[in-house]
């Protein structure tokens, strides 16, 4: 994911760098992230506040975990603060995947995977309500269906 500057500019609903960053700060109170940053703590990996940031992104992304560098939300994508929520905890628990998992290369694309299936399913990204607002009607198997859910990148 490549940052570009940050600016003030956003477009059709999008937040600005500023209100984004406003919202992640928000999002670092609800309980989720609050135990995601506890456990990190426990396993050794502590993160600050400033181990999140707001950016403008090149992908349509919703956000990242950058390995060294930490959590960025792409505040050009995020329209609510429910999306910056669910897309902190996603990443917290890459970041925990990360430091848990001694041997896990993030090139290796089952590595990645199964750390993607990880945060999909733990941060709620597979919640049957949100699988309904995104239109997918089918109640079981969802997770089993090729081509139908994005692996990578993010959520969003």
């Amino acid at each position: 994911m490549e940052e570009k500057p940050t600016s003030s500019v956003h477009s059709q609903g999008t937040k600005t760098v500023e209100e984004c960053q406003a919202m992640i700060h928000k999002s670092l109170r609800t309980p989720m992230v609050r135990f995601l940053r506890e456990r990190l703590e426990k396993a050794g990996c502590g993160v600050q506040d400033n181990f999140f940031k707001a950016v403008i992104c090149d992908q349509p992304a919703a956000g990242a975990y950058i390995p060294g560098e930490g959590v960025r939300v792409c505040s050009n994508n995020i329209r609510i603060q429910d999306q910056v929520n669910r897309v902190v905890t996603h990443e917290l628990i890459h970041a925990f995947d990360d430091c848990r998992a001694a041997n896990l290369d993030w090139d290796d694309c089952a590595h990645h995977a199964c750390s993607e299936i990880r945060a999909a399913h733990l941060s709620g990204d597979c919640h049957y309500k949100r699988e309904l607002l995104r239109g997918f009607m089918k109640l079981r198997g969802q997770g089993e269906v090729g081509g139908t859910r994005r692996v990578g990148g993010g959520t969003g």
